[in-house]
């Protein structure tokens, strides 16, 4: 916390967002405002809805320091850039950016709020370094509605893929670099963002559909209709990294394509019990087929990245409608779980005992809630926050009772 204490010009806020995060470590069944002031000893919760909502703090600049203490502690000469977005599942319209769309936390078209982040994956660990909320059409073309849920009037719509590149440009220009970035369809469907990529000398192993066509010496052809063509001997089963069932092996084939623009062009194709998946690459000198094995491999830590974040940091668990609040929650949320791979990657690091695994984010937690964070749980404390939200309940009744009188006169 003391890397990111300067971004408070008070005091009482600093304080407030160290027992927030400690509370998104904590063990509660669910993370939000009131449980964790309640955890806190806070006497009720305006003080961390406070600090969210209205108090005088710079998100952005937290989550450059959050990048900072990631790529500081984690950073290996091999690491790649992970874009990929996920969705939380919300009732109501007020919520900014929602709006029926699909979302992989459901695996279907859901009411959802989707943001889209950059995961920094290396051989030492994983977390995020950044995030972007996906704001839609239907809220950008309502000036009115983006004012109410606190975002700029001069906001414009943006793509998913733009808003991978928008982070990968931020992270660049702080002064960083990575040889690789790799993303799912979503990002390697784009024709923009690849160029962007290309142009600015990066490699990158981006997902694409089997239906994408791609340009070989002997013409334009579709992926799937390529990939047949391939005859036996070419493929090949190369490990695509550590998974959590073992070593993933699958069987891999690649074909140089004669795309325009600078570096090499080739697609990666995967192969597993018939399934395949296709990958367009661009690497600005020739590489070896592990090499764009291994960024394909690295997609997959975004995932677990999610994962930890929602299971062991409160992520997706706020219950916020406003732009603001949303942003300093889930940077929050990232300081929480980069303190979590960090320690994880330096315990990685002593001699390793033959008969234990090594520490996981998830024990880590549980050592840091058990041996470290100590809440208050006195009997008068838990009467008081007891008698708070009944008297909450209650007004919020009475509210409820009258308005709906009203529209019956």
């Amino acid at each position: 916390m003391g890397r990111i204490a300067g971004r408070f010009t008070r005091v009482e806020p600093r304080k407030r967002a160290e027992r927030l995060v400690l509370g998104l470590l904590s063990d509660l069944p669910r993370e939000n405002c009131w449980t964790i002031a309640e955890w806190a000893g806070e006497a009720n919760p305006h003080g961390m809805q406070h600090l969210l909502c209205r108090a005088s703090w710079d998100a952005d600049a937290v989550r450059d320091d959050v990048r900072e203490y990631v790529v500081g502690h984690l950073h290996a000469q091999e690491a790649v850039l992970v874009v990929d977005e996920t969705g939380d599942v919300k009732k109501g319209t007020h919520t900014v950016g929602v709006q029926r769309q699909y979302t992989g936390t459901a695996g279907r078209i859901e009411n959802s709020q989707v943001a889209v982040y950059l995961v920094y994956a290396g051989a030492r660990g994983h977390a995020a370094v950044d995030r972007e909320l996906y704001v839609p059409r239907s809220w950008t073309c309502d000036p009115a509605r983006c004012r109410e849920a606190g975002l700029g009037e001069d906001i414009v719509f943006a793509t998913k893929p733009e808003l991978a590149r928008t982070m990968i440009e931020r992270f660049f220009d702080a002064g960083h670099h990575v040889d690789w970035v790799a993303g799912d369809e979503v990002y390697g469907g784009n024709p923009k963002l690849r160029s962007a990529l290309a142009e600015r000398g990066l490699g990158y192993v981006l997902a694409v559909a089997r239906s994408s066509e791609v340009t070989t010496k002997a013409g334009k052809f579709r992926a799937d209709t390529l990939a047949a063509k391939i005859p036996k001997r070419a493929w090949q089963k190369l490990s695509a990294g550590t998974g959590a069932k073992g070593t993933r092996f699958y069987d891999w084939a690649v074909i140089d394509l004669a795309e325009p623009g600078p570096g090499h062009r080739q697609l990666l194709i995967r192969r597993r019990t018939g399934e395949l998946a296709y990958y367009h690459c661009h690497s600005t000198k020739p590489v070896p087929l592990t090499t764009l094995v291994r960024v394909a491999g690295s997609r997959w830590r975004v995932e677990e990245t999610f994962q930890t974040e929602k299971g062991l940091a409160g992520l997706d668990e706020h219950q916020l409608r406003r732009y603001p609040s949303w942003a300093r929650w889930v940077t929050l949320a990232m300081l929480a779980h980069a303190f979590l791979a960090v320690v994880r990657a330096d315990e990685h690091t002593r001699p390793a005992s033959d008969d234990l695994i090594p520490l996981t984010c998830n024990e880590i937690q549980h050592l840091f809630i058990t041996l470290v964070i100590q809440p208050l749980s006195s009997v008068a404390h838990r009467l008081s926050w007891s008698a708070w939200r009944r008297r909450h309940q209650a007004r919020s009744r009475t509210s409820h009772y009258q308005r709906q009188a009203a529209t019956q006169t």
